[in-house]
Protein backbone atom coordinates (compact mmCIF):
# COMPACT_ATOMS: atom_id res chain seq x y z
CA UNK A 1 0.00 0.00 0.00
CA UNK A 2 1.29 3.47 -0.89
CA UNK A 3 2.29 5.89 1.83
CA UNK A 4 -0.20 8.66 2.56
CA UNK A 5 2.35 11.09 4.01
CA UNK A 6 1.73 14.69 3.01
CA UNK A 7 3.49 16.11 -0.02
CA UNK A 8 5.22 19.34 0.92
CA UNK A 9 7.78 21.66 -0.62
CA UNK A 10 11.17 20.08 -0.09
CA UNK A 11 13.03 17.02 1.06
CA UNK A 12 12.59 13.29 0.51
CA UNK A 13 9.21 12.21 -0.78
CA UNK A 14 7.82 15.69 -0.14
CA UNK A 15 9.29 17.13 -3.33
CA UNK A 16 7.52 14.57 -5.54
CA UNK A 17 5.16 17.17 -7.10
CA UNK A 18 8.13 19.34 -8.09
CA UNK A 19 9.82 16.34 -9.71
CA UNK A 20 6.60 15.51 -11.57
CA UNK A 21 6.39 19.07 -12.88
CA UNK A 22 10.06 18.86 -13.95
CA UNK A 23 9.26 15.63 -15.78
CA UNK A 24 6.21 17.17 -17.51
CA UNK A 25 8.29 20.10 -18.74
CA UNK A 26 10.96 17.73 -20.07
CA UNK A 27 8.38 15.37 -21.58
CA UNK A 28 6.74 18.19 -23.55
CA UNK A 29 10.10 19.13 -25.03
CA UNK A 30 8.72 21.96 -27.16
CA UNK A 31 7.47 25.53 -26.78
CA UNK A 32 4.83 24.32 -24.29
CA UNK A 33 7.49 22.96 -21.95
CA UNK A 34 9.48 26.17 -22.22
CA UNK A 35 6.34 28.25 -21.56
CA UNK A 36 5.34 26.12 -18.55
CA UNK A 37 8.89 26.40 -17.18
CA UNK A 38 8.83 30.20 -17.58
CA UNK A 39 5.41 30.48 -15.91
CA UNK A 40 6.61 28.29 -13.06
CA UNK A 41 9.72 30.45 -12.57
CA UNK A 42 7.59 33.60 -12.48
CA UNK A 43 5.25 32.05 -9.91
CA UNK A 44 8.19 31.13 -7.68
CA UNK A 45 9.68 34.60 -8.13
CA UNK A 46 6.40 36.28 -7.19
CA UNK A 47 5.82 33.99 -4.20
CA UNK A 48 8.89 32.21 -2.80
CA UNK A 49 6.61 30.39 -0.31
CA UNK A 50 4.45 28.81 -3.03
CA UNK A 51 3.72 25.09 -2.68
CA UNK A 52 3.82 22.96 -5.81
CA UNK A 53 1.24 20.22 -6.11
CA UNK A 54 0.24 17.63 -8.70
CA UNK A 55 -3.51 17.10 -8.97
CA UNK A 56 -6.19 15.70 -11.22
CA UNK A 57 -3.91 13.09 -12.77
CA UNK A 58 -1.31 15.38 -14.16
CA UNK A 59 -2.02 19.06 -13.61
CA UNK A 60 0.64 21.25 -11.98
CA UNK A 61 -0.92 23.35 -9.22
CA UNK A 62 0.60 26.22 -7.26
CA UNK A 63 -0.88 26.99 -3.84
CA UNK A 64 -0.49 29.37 -0.94
CA UNK A 65 -3.32 29.11 1.60
CA UNK A 66 -5.39 27.66 -1.24
CA UNK A 67 -4.92 27.27 -4.96
CA UNK A 68 -3.34 30.24 -6.73
CA UNK A 69 -3.34 28.76 -10.22
CA UNK A 70 -2.89 25.68 -12.37
CA UNK A 71 -0.72 25.10 -15.43
CA UNK A 72 -2.55 22.96 -17.96
CA UNK A 73 -0.95 21.98 -21.26
CA UNK A 74 -2.89 21.33 -24.45
CA UNK A 75 -1.87 20.72 -28.06
CA UNK A 76 -2.05 24.40 -28.99
CA UNK A 77 -1.96 26.22 -25.65
CA UNK A 78 -0.60 26.42 -22.14
CA UNK A 79 -3.45 27.54 -19.89
CA UNK A 80 -2.76 29.28 -16.60
CA UNK A 81 -6.02 29.14 -14.65
CA UNK A 82 -6.43 31.30 -11.56
CA UNK A 83 -8.83 29.58 -9.16
CA UNK A 84 -10.26 32.88 -7.87
CA UNK A 85 -9.41 34.97 -10.91
CA UNK A 86 -12.82 36.64 -11.16
CA UNK A 87 -12.08 38.34 -7.82
CA UNK A 88 -8.76 39.76 -9.04
CA UNK A 89 -8.19 43.11 -10.71
CA UNK A 90 -6.54 42.65 -14.11
CA UNK A 91 -5.53 46.15 -15.22
CA UNK A 92 -3.16 44.79 -17.91
CA UNK A 93 -5.93 42.63 -19.43
CA UNK A 94 -4.01 39.37 -19.17
CA UNK A 95 -7.08 37.19 -18.71
CA UNK A 96 -8.20 35.98 -22.13
CA UNK A 97 -10.01 32.72 -21.33
CA UNK A 98 -12.70 31.38 -18.96
CA UNK A 99 -14.15 34.88 -18.79
CA UNK A 100 -17.81 33.92 -18.39
CA UNK A 101 -17.74 32.26 -14.97
CA UNK A 102 -18.11 33.81 -11.55
CA UNK A 103 -14.98 32.30 -10.03
CA UNK A 104 -12.03 31.42 -12.22
CA UNK A 105 -10.18 33.21 -15.00
CA UNK A 106 -7.43 31.97 -17.28
CA UNK A 107 -4.65 33.09 -19.55
CA UNK A 108 -4.09 31.02 -22.69
CA UNK A 109 -0.53 31.21 -24.01
CA UNK A 110 0.11 30.10 -27.60
CA UNK A 111 3.30 29.38 -29.49
CA UNK A 112 5.22 32.60 -30.03
CA UNK A 113 3.37 34.53 -27.31
CA UNK A 114 5.36 36.72 -24.97
CA UNK A 115 4.66 37.16 -21.28
CA UNK A 116 4.08 40.53 -19.64
CA UNK A 117 6.16 39.43 -16.66
CA UNK A 118 5.54 42.49 -14.52
CA UNK A 119 1.76 42.26 -14.95
CA UNK A 120 1.74 38.49 -14.40
CA UNK A 121 3.81 38.82 -11.24
CA UNK A 122 1.34 41.43 -9.95
CA UNK A 123 -1.57 39.08 -10.71
CA UNK A 124 0.12 36.20 -8.88
CA UNK A 125 0.83 38.42 -5.86
CA UNK A 126 -2.80 39.59 -5.85
CA UNK A 127 -3.99 35.95 -5.88
CA UNK A 128 -1.72 35.15 -2.92
CA UNK A 129 -2.98 38.23 -1.05
CA UNK A 130 -6.58 37.17 -1.68
CA UNK A 131 -5.92 33.65 -0.38
CA UNK A 132 -4.06 34.98 2.65
CA UNK A 133 -6.74 37.56 3.49
CA UNK A 134 -9.45 34.90 3.41
CA UNK A 135 -7.49 32.78 5.90
CA UNK A 136 -6.80 35.61 8.33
Amino acid sequence: MKSREPLMKTGGRQDAPSRLIDARIEELGDWRGAMLARIRALIKQADPDVVEEWKWRGVPVWSHNGIICTGETYKNAVKMTFAKGAALADPAGLFNSSLDGNTRRAIDFHEGDGIDEKALEALIKAAVALNTARRA
